[in-house]
């Protein structure tokens, strides 16, 4: 199968495993997806949360000023991992289904987002989070000389794969 046909199909199958979205072209120069190096994950949870007498799973808090809530449809898992980053490693170019809380516990991690043209590095230390929602790729990259380990809470469709390799959308250097 030619390299053309094969992104051809993969962009096809993908858009009808979506059931919405864009395509985006690859250039044939450039792998489909990137791979992650230097980090070692450990998946220590995933539960599927669901009310079996309403399709939509609704949790809603309000404590004095405070509000939060969070709606699914039909269910909800929640998968918690923990991600070790050593000096210089990287996740690869990727995205998630639902929307993804990281909390760096230790070290610094820095974030770049496929759709932006300026490749503006978002770093993070120990102590603070970054929110990806699941729309665009990025990457998680340790630009730092000491491990750096994140708490990841995923939220995704009951059953869906937590990552979605992507490849290099060429607006960073590296």
């Amino acid at each position: 199968m030619s390299a053309r046909l094969a992104a051809l199909t993969l962009t096809i199958f993908s858009m009808g495993c979506e059931g919405r979205g864009t395509a985006t072209e690859v250039p044939l120069d450039r792998p489909l997806f990137t791979v992650s190096s230097g980090s070692q994950s450990t998946l220590l949870g995933r539960a599927t949360f669901a009310d079996p007498s309403d399709p939509t799973f609704k949790v809603k808090r309000i404590s004095g000023d405070w509000h939060a809530e969070v709606k699914a449809t039909p269910n909800l898992d929640i998968a918690v991992q923990r991600i070790v980053f050593q000096p210089g490693g990287q996740s690869g170019w990727h995205r998630h289904p639902g929307p993804v809380f990281i909390e760096v516990v230790s070290g610094t991690m820095t974030f770049y987002m496929s759709d932006d043209p300026t490749c503006t590095p978002m770093v993070r230390t120990a102590g603070q989070g970054y929110l990806d929602v699941g729309e665009h790729a990025h990457i998680a990259r340790n630009e730092s000389g000491s491990p750096a380990e994140n708490i990841v809470v995923y939220m995704a469709p009951q059953g869906a794969a937590l990552r979605i390799d992507a490849a290099d959308p060429g607006n960073c250097p590296f």
